[in-house]
Protein backbone atom coordinates (compact mmCIF):
# COMPACT_ATOMS: atom_id res chain seq x y z
CA UNK A 1 0.00 0.00 0.00
CA UNK A 2 2.73 2.23 1.02
CA UNK A 3 4.51 1.96 -2.59
CA UNK A 4 1.47 2.58 -4.49
CA UNK A 5 0.91 5.75 -2.53
CA UNK A 6 4.24 7.01 -3.37
CA UNK A 7 3.85 5.90 -6.97
CA UNK A 8 0.83 7.79 -7.30
CA UNK A 9 2.74 11.00 -5.62
CA UNK A 10 5.66 10.53 -8.09
CA UNK A 11 2.98 10.53 -10.62
CA UNK A 12 1.29 13.76 -9.38
CA UNK A 13 4.75 15.11 -9.46
CA UNK A 14 5.59 14.76 -13.03
CA UNK A 15 1.85 15.85 -13.82
CA UNK A 16 2.15 19.19 -12.18
CA UNK A 17 2.77 21.71 -14.81
CA UNK A 18 1.13 24.80 -12.65
CA UNK A 19 4.75 26.96 -12.50
CA UNK A 20 2.62 29.99 -10.78
CA UNK A 21 3.30 30.33 -7.19
CA UNK A 22 0.38 32.33 -5.35
CA UNK A 23 0.91 34.44 -2.56
CA UNK A 24 1.14 32.48 0.57
CA UNK A 25 4.21 29.95 -1.36
CA UNK A 26 6.39 31.54 0.98
CA UNK A 27 4.36 32.63 3.34
CA UNK A 28 4.16 29.35 4.74
CA UNK A 29 6.52 28.25 8.19
CA UNK A 30 7.31 24.91 7.03
CA UNK A 31 9.78 24.71 10.33
CA UNK A 32 6.73 23.72 12.74
CA UNK A 33 6.66 19.80 12.99
CA UNK A 34 2.65 20.30 12.17
CA UNK A 35 1.48 22.71 9.60
CA UNK A 36 -1.92 23.01 8.55
CA UNK A 37 -3.28 24.79 5.32
CA UNK A 38 -7.45 25.30 5.11
CA UNK A 39 -9.33 27.16 2.57
CA UNK A 40 -11.97 27.01 -0.06
CA UNK A 41 -11.95 24.11 -2.53
CA UNK A 42 -10.69 24.97 -5.53
CA UNK A 43 -7.87 28.32 -4.71
CA UNK A 44 -4.61 25.96 -4.79
CA UNK A 45 -3.84 24.41 -1.73
CA UNK A 46 -3.13 20.95 -3.57
CA UNK A 47 -1.12 22.96 -5.86
CA UNK A 48 0.65 24.81 -3.00
CA UNK A 49 1.46 21.31 -1.61
CA UNK A 50 2.87 19.17 -4.54
CA UNK A 51 4.88 22.52 -5.71
CA UNK A 52 6.61 22.84 -2.06
CA UNK A 53 7.43 19.00 -2.17
CA UNK A 54 8.74 19.42 -5.74
CA UNK A 55 11.41 21.87 -4.51
CA UNK A 56 12.15 20.44 -1.05
CA UNK A 57 16.11 19.64 -1.12
CA UNK A 58 15.47 16.24 0.00
CA UNK A 59 15.40 12.96 -2.12
CA UNK A 60 11.64 12.08 -3.60
CA UNK A 61 12.49 8.84 -1.25
CA UNK A 62 12.02 10.82 1.93
CA UNK A 63 8.58 12.33 0.58
CA UNK A 64 5.01 11.35 0.81
CA UNK A 65 1.62 13.07 -0.86
CA UNK A 66 -1.42 11.61 -0.80
CA UNK A 67 -5.31 12.38 -0.35
CA UNK A 68 -7.54 11.41 2.91
CA UNK A 69 -9.96 9.73 0.73
CA UNK A 70 -7.48 7.59 -1.28
CA UNK A 71 -9.42 3.87 -1.66
CA UNK A 72 -6.08 2.70 -0.35
CA UNK A 73 -6.98 5.15 2.73
CA UNK A 74 -9.68 3.45 3.53
CA UNK A 75 -8.06 0.07 4.59
CA UNK A 76 -5.85 1.56 7.22
CA UNK A 77 -5.18 4.50 9.41
CA UNK A 78 -3.08 8.04 8.95
CA UNK A 79 -1.06 6.92 12.08
CA UNK A 80 -0.39 3.44 10.10
CA UNK A 81 1.03 4.72 7.08
CA UNK A 82 3.01 7.74 8.55
CA UNK A 83 4.17 5.14 10.70
CA UNK A 84 5.34 2.67 8.15
CA UNK A 85 6.47 5.85 5.72
CA UNK A 86 9.09 6.76 9.37
CA UNK A 87 10.23 3.36 9.52
CA UNK A 88 11.73 3.65 5.70
CA UNK A 89 13.49 6.75 5.84
CA UNK A 90 10.31 9.13 5.37
CA UNK A 91 10.96 12.49 6.34
CA UNK A 92 7.93 14.63 5.29
CA UNK A 93 4.43 12.98 4.79
CA UNK A 94 1.54 15.79 2.84
CA UNK A 95 -2.11 14.48 3.68
CA UNK A 96 -4.79 16.46 1.50
CA UNK A 97 -8.33 16.64 1.64
CA UNK A 98 -8.03 15.63 5.41
CA UNK A 99 -11.50 16.71 6.66
CA UNK A 100 -12.46 13.55 4.70
CA UNK A 101 -11.26 11.23 6.88
CA UNK A 102 -13.11 10.26 10.43
CA UNK A 103 -11.46 11.72 13.13
CA UNK A 104 -8.75 12.77 12.01
CA UNK A 105 -7.35 14.82 14.85
CA UNK A 106 -6.59 11.86 16.69
CA UNK A 107 -4.24 10.32 14.35
CA UNK A 108 -2.54 13.66 13.52
CA UNK A 109 -2.11 14.15 17.25
CA UNK A 110 -0.64 10.49 17.75
CA UNK A 111 1.89 10.89 14.79
CA UNK A 112 3.21 14.40 16.45
CA UNK A 113 3.73 13.00 19.76
CA UNK A 114 5.48 9.51 18.99
CA UNK A 115 7.02 10.20 15.24
CA UNK A 116 9.91 11.68 13.69
CA UNK A 117 8.13 13.17 10.93
CA UNK A 118 7.00 16.03 9.40
CA UNK A 119 3.51 16.47 8.44
CA UNK A 120 1.53 19.07 6.13
CA UNK A 121 -2.33 18.55 6.03
CA UNK A 122 -4.96 20.49 4.20
CA UNK A 123 -8.27 20.67 4.17
CA UNK A 124 -12.06 22.29 3.82
CA UNK A 125 -11.97 26.03 5.23
CA UNK A 126 -14.60 24.44 7.78
CA UNK A 127 -12.02 23.25 9.92
CA UNK A 128 -11.82 24.31 12.83
CA UNK A 129 -9.14 22.61 15.45
CA UNK A 130 -9.51 24.70 18.84
CA UNK A 131 -12.96 22.39 19.49
CA UNK A 132 -10.97 19.28 18.45
CA UNK A 133 -11.00 16.32 21.33
CA UNK A 134 -7.38 15.72 20.18
CA UNK A 135 -6.71 19.21 21.37
CA UNK A 136 -4.37 19.57 17.76
CA UNK A 137 -4.74 23.66 18.29
CA UNK A 138 -1.40 23.34 20.38
CA UNK A 139 0.21 21.33 17.94
CA UNK A 140 -0.30 22.54 14.64
CA UNK A 141 0.18 26.05 12.62
CA UNK A 142 -3.14 26.66 10.87
CA UNK A 143 -3.00 28.78 7.69
CA UNK A 144 -5.97 29.87 5.79
CA UNK A 145 -5.40 30.60 2.13
CA UNK A 146 -8.11 32.66 -0.14
CA UNK A 147 -8.64 32.56 -3.84
CA UNK A 148 -6.64 34.84 -6.53
CA UNK A 149 -6.24 38.29 -5.63
CA UNK A 150 -7.22 40.82 -8.45
CA UNK A 151 -3.35 41.41 -8.27
CA UNK A 152 -2.70 37.86 -9.00
CA UNK A 153 -5.07 37.49 -11.39
CA UNK A 154 -3.39 40.12 -13.18
CA UNK A 155 -0.36 38.32 -12.64
CA UNK A 156 -0.98 35.35 -14.62
CA UNK A 157 -2.88 37.16 -17.46
CA UNK A 158 -0.32 39.53 -17.77
CA UNK A 159 2.63 37.19 -17.33
CA UNK A 160 4.04 40.26 -15.05
CA UNK A 161 4.73 41.07 -11.23
CA UNK A 162 2.42 43.56 -9.71
CA UNK A 163 3.21 44.57 -5.54
CA UNK A 164 1.04 44.42 -2.75
CA UNK A 165 0.20 46.83 -0.87
CA UNK A 166 -1.10 47.61 2.78
CA UNK A 167 -4.34 48.28 3.67
CA UNK A 168 -2.79 51.66 5.22
CA UNK A 169 -0.29 52.08 2.41
CA UNK A 170 -3.31 52.25 -0.21
CA UNK A 171 -5.35 54.69 2.06
CA UNK A 172 -2.49 57.20 2.12
CA UNK A 173 -0.72 56.79 -0.83
CA UNK A 174 -3.53 55.48 -3.76
CA UNK A 175 -2.47 58.56 -6.34
CA UNK A 176 1.24 57.19 -6.25
CA UNK A 177 0.52 53.85 -6.20
CA UNK A 178 -1.65 53.82 -9.26
CA UNK A 179 1.02 56.28 -11.24
CA UNK A 180 3.91 53.74 -10.42
CA UNK A 181 2.18 50.12 -11.37
CA UNK A 182 -0.91 51.07 -13.54
CA UNK A 183 -0.28 54.07 -16.31
CA UNK A 184 0.62 51.26 -18.78
CA UNK A 185 -2.69 49.30 -18.19
CA UNK A 186 -6.32 49.15 -19.07
CA UNK A 187 -6.93 48.02 -15.49
CA UNK A 188 -10.44 47.96 -16.20
CA UNK A 189 -10.20 45.77 -19.12
CA UNK A 190 -9.32 42.71 -16.93
CA UNK A 191 -11.21 43.96 -13.52
CA UNK A 192 -14.46 43.18 -15.16
CA UNK A 193 -13.44 39.48 -16.33
CA UNK A 194 -12.24 39.11 -12.51
CA UNK A 195 -15.28 39.68 -11.44
CA UNK A 196 -16.76 37.14 -13.35
CA UNK A 197 -14.31 34.57 -13.66
CA UNK A 198 -10.96 34.94 -12.02
CA UNK A 199 -11.21 34.41 -7.90
CA UNK A 200 -10.51 30.41 -8.97
CA UNK A 201 -7.10 29.54 -10.43
CA UNK A 202 -8.62 26.96 -12.35
CA UNK A 203 -10.27 29.47 -14.54
CA UNK A 204 -6.77 29.33 -16.23
CA UNK A 205 -7.20 26.01 -16.89
CA UNK A 206 -10.60 26.03 -18.81
CA UNK A 207 -11.90 29.35 -19.42
CA UNK A 208 -14.66 27.82 -21.36
CA UNK A 209 -16.23 25.71 -19.27
CA UNK A 210 -15.40 27.44 -15.61
CA UNK A 211 -18.75 28.24 -14.37
CA UNK A 212 -19.58 24.53 -14.81
CA UNK A 213 -16.80 23.57 -12.72
CA UNK A 214 -17.31 26.04 -10.17
CA UNK A 215 -20.53 24.89 -9.97
CA UNK A 216 -19.78 21.49 -9.56
CA UNK A 217 -16.84 22.75 -6.95
CA UNK A 218 -19.31 24.24 -4.49
CA UNK A 219 -21.90 21.19 -4.91
CA UNK A 220 -18.57 19.28 -3.65
CA UNK A 221 -18.26 21.40 -0.61
CA UNK A 222 -21.80 21.39 0.00
CA UNK A 223 -22.43 17.78 -0.57
CA UNK A 224 -19.49 16.35 0.75
CA UNK A 225 -16.92 18.89 2.84
CA UNK A 226 -19.70 20.67 5.46
CA UNK A 227 -21.29 16.84 6.24
CA UNK A 228 -17.49 15.49 6.93
CA UNK A 229 -16.87 18.59 9.55
CA UNK A 230 -20.39 19.07 10.73
CA UNK A 231 -23.05 17.22 11.95
CA UNK A 232 -25.88 17.75 9.14
CA UNK A 233 -28.33 15.12 7.68
CA UNK A 234 -28.29 14.06 4.01
CA UNK A 235 -31.72 15.38 3.57
CA UNK A 236 -30.66 19.24 4.94
CA UNK A 237 -28.10 19.43 1.88
CA UNK A 238 -31.07 20.66 -0.69
CA UNK A 239 -31.86 23.18 2.08
CA UNK A 240 -28.20 24.56 1.82
CA UNK A 241 -28.46 24.99 -1.82
CA UNK A 242 -31.82 26.63 -1.79
CA UNK A 243 -30.35 29.04 0.67
CA UNK A 244 -27.48 29.89 -1.17
CA UNK A 245 -30.28 30.20 -4.08
CA UNK A 246 -32.51 32.35 -1.81
CA UNK A 247 -29.28 34.78 -0.81
CA UNK A 248 -29.16 35.82 -4.72
CA UNK A 249 -32.56 37.53 -4.17
CA UNK A 250 -31.88 39.21 -0.95
CA UNK A 251 -30.17 42.78 -0.82
CA UNK A 252 -27.04 42.09 1.36
CA UNK A 253 -28.29 44.28 4.19
CA UNK A 254 -31.92 43.67 4.18
CA UNK A 255 -32.55 40.12 5.04
CA UNK A 256 -35.84 39.13 5.93
CA UNK A 257 -35.16 35.97 8.24
CA UNK A 258 -38.58 35.16 8.33
CA UNK A 259 -39.18 34.79 4.51
CA UNK A 260 -35.94 32.85 4.61
CA UNK A 261 -36.66 30.26 6.88
CA UNK A 262 -40.41 29.96 5.49
CA UNK A 263 -39.30 29.81 1.55
CA UNK A 264 -36.92 26.79 3.26
CA UNK A 265 -39.15 25.18 5.80
CA UNK A 266 -36.49 25.34 8.96
CA UNK A 267 -36.81 27.29 12.02
CA UNK A 268 -34.77 30.53 12.61
CA UNK A 269 -32.23 28.64 14.46
CA UNK A 270 -31.42 26.26 11.91
CA UNK A 271 -31.29 28.85 9.41
CA UNK A 272 -28.76 30.68 11.58
CA UNK A 273 -26.83 27.25 12.10
CA UNK A 274 -26.99 26.68 7.85
CA UNK A 275 -25.69 29.91 7.54
CA UNK A 276 -23.00 29.41 9.72
CA UNK A 277 -21.79 26.09 7.89
CA UNK A 278 -21.63 28.34 4.41
CA UNK A 279 -19.67 30.80 5.88
CA UNK A 280 -17.25 28.79 7.39
CA UNK A 281 -17.19 26.43 4.12
CA UNK A 282 -16.39 30.29 2.22
CA UNK A 283 -19.39 30.07 0.20
CA UNK A 284 -21.04 33.02 2.21
CA UNK A 285 -19.46 36.24 3.73
CA UNK A 286 -21.65 37.01 7.25
CA UNK A 287 -21.19 40.60 8.78
CA UNK A 288 -22.34 41.91 11.70
CA UNK A 289 -21.74 44.72 13.45
CA UNK A 290 -19.17 44.52 16.55
CA UNK A 291 -21.60 44.90 19.32
CA UNK A 292 -22.73 41.48 18.24
CA UNK A 293 -19.87 39.51 18.06
CA UNK A 294 -19.31 35.92 16.97
CA UNK A 295 -22.87 35.12 17.97
CA UNK A 296 -24.01 32.59 15.13
CA UNK A 297 -27.61 33.07 16.54
CA UNK A 298 -28.49 36.65 16.03
CA UNK A 299 -29.02 37.78 12.88
CA UNK A 300 -26.52 38.94 10.58
CA UNK A 301 -26.29 42.55 9.35
CA UNK A 302 -24.91 41.99 5.81
CA UNK A 303 -24.32 38.51 4.22
CA UNK A 304 -23.08 37.96 0.39
CA UNK A 305 -21.96 35.54 -1.42
CA UNK A 306 -18.31 34.84 -0.65
CA UNK A 307 -16.72 36.15 -3.89
CA UNK A 308 -18.50 37.61 -7.05
CA UNK A 309 -17.65 34.81 -9.35
CA UNK A 310 -20.08 33.20 -7.27
CA UNK A 311 -23.10 36.22 -8.00
CA UNK A 312 -22.35 35.38 -11.95
CA UNK A 313 -22.77 31.68 -11.07
CA UNK A 314 -25.83 31.28 -9.15
CA UNK A 315 -27.89 34.74 -9.51
CA UNK A 316 -29.54 35.12 -12.71
CA UNK A 317 -29.67 38.90 -12.26
CA UNK A 318 -26.64 40.98 -9.83
CA UNK A 319 -26.85 44.36 -9.02
CA UNK A 320 -23.79 45.88 -9.58
CA UNK A 321 -24.36 47.65 -5.43
CA UNK A 322 -23.96 44.33 -4.43
CA UNK A 323 -20.90 43.28 -6.39
CA UNK A 324 -19.23 45.74 -5.33
CA UNK A 325 -19.66 45.36 -1.62
CA UNK A 326 -19.08 41.46 -2.29
CA UNK A 327 -15.49 42.09 -3.82
CA UNK A 328 -14.43 44.77 -1.11
CA UNK A 329 -15.61 42.56 1.34
CA UNK A 330 -13.84 39.53 -0.37
CA UNK A 331 -10.72 41.15 -0.90
CA UNK A 332 -10.43 42.98 2.59
CA UNK A 333 -11.41 39.88 4.63
CA UNK A 334 -8.27 37.49 4.14
CA UNK A 335 -5.95 40.39 6.53
CA UNK A 336 -8.61 42.24 8.14
CA UNK A 337 -11.34 42.70 10.35
CA UNK A 338 -15.21 43.36 8.41
CA UNK A 339 -18.00 44.63 10.65
CA UNK A 340 -21.17 46.67 9.73
CA UNK A 341 -20.98 50.53 11.50
CA UNK A 342 -24.15 53.10 12.14
CA UNK A 343 -23.28 54.84 9.70
CA UNK A 344 -21.09 53.66 5.96
CA UNK A 345 -21.08 50.20 4.65
CA UNK A 346 -17.73 48.90 6.37
CA UNK A 347 -15.92 49.40 9.60
CA UNK A 348 -11.99 47.92 9.18
CA UNK A 349 -10.69 46.59 12.15
CA UNK A 350 -12.73 48.84 14.17
CA UNK A 351 -10.57 52.27 12.61
CA UNK A 352 -11.90 52.98 8.89
CA UNK A 353 -15.15 53.88 7.73
CA UNK A 354 -15.73 53.14 4.41
CA UNK A 355 -18.78 53.62 1.65
CA UNK A 356 -18.96 51.47 -1.56
CA UNK A 357 -20.19 53.19 -4.40
CA UNK A 358 -19.96 54.34 -8.57
CA UNK A 359 -17.83 57.13 -9.46
CA UNK A 360 -20.16 59.44 -8.38
CA UNK A 361 -20.44 58.46 -4.80
CA UNK A 362 -19.80 61.40 -2.93
CA UNK A 363 -18.81 62.20 1.17
CA UNK A 364 -22.91 62.89 2.05
CA UNK A 365 -23.53 59.85 4.67
CA UNK A 366 -20.14 59.97 6.38
CA UNK A 367 -18.64 63.12 5.54
CA UNK A 368 -18.48 63.98 9.36
CA UNK A 369 -16.96 60.66 10.49
CA UNK A 370 -13.38 60.78 10.97
CA UNK A 371 -10.89 58.12 9.04
CA UNK A 372 -13.64 57.94 6.50
CA UNK A 373 -13.51 56.89 2.46
CA UNK A 374 -15.02 56.83 -0.18
CA UNK A 375 -14.29 53.64 -2.62
CA UNK A 376 -15.69 54.02 -5.87
CA UNK A 377 -16.24 51.73 -8.75
CA UNK A 378 -15.35 53.13 -12.72
CA UNK A 379 -12.78 55.65 -11.59
CA UNK A 380 -8.91 54.75 -12.61
CA UNK A 381 -7.23 57.23 -10.38
CA UNK A 382 -8.94 58.37 -6.85
CA UNK A 383 -8.28 61.82 -5.23
CA UNK A 384 -7.70 62.65 -1.15
CA UNK A 385 -10.11 59.84 0.55
CA UNK A 386 -11.82 59.12 -2.47
CA UNK A 387 -9.75 55.56 -4.19
CA UNK A 388 -10.41 53.35 -6.64
CA UNK A 389 -11.96 50.28 -5.67
CA UNK A 390 -10.26 47.77 -7.98
CA UNK A 391 -6.99 48.78 -5.44
CA UNK A 392 -7.86 46.92 -3.16
CA UNK A 393 -7.53 43.63 -4.86
CA UNK A 394 -4.03 44.46 -4.27
CA UNK A 395 -3.77 43.38 -0.77
CA UNK A 396 -2.41 40.28 -1.08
Amino acid sequence: MLEQLHRLFVENLNNLKISYKRYFYTTINHNNKLVGIVGARGVGKTTYILQYLKALDLPISKKLYFSADNMLVSGTTLFDIAYEFSKVGGEIVAIDEIHKYKDFEKDLKQIYDTLDIKVIFSGSSAIRLEHSKADLSRRAVMHTVAGLSFREFLEIKLNRTFKSYSLEDILSSHIDIIYEDFKDIKVFEFYKEYLEYGYYPFYFEDKQSYHIKLNETINAVIETDIPSVFSIKYENIINLKKLVNLICFSKPFKLNIKELSAKIGIDRDTLYQFMHYLNQASILNILRQTSKGDNIFLKPDKIYLHNPNLNYSYCQNNEIGTIRENFFANQLSLKHTLSVPSQGDFLIDGKYIVEVGGKNKRFKQIKELEKSFIVADDIEIGFGNKIPLYLFGFLY
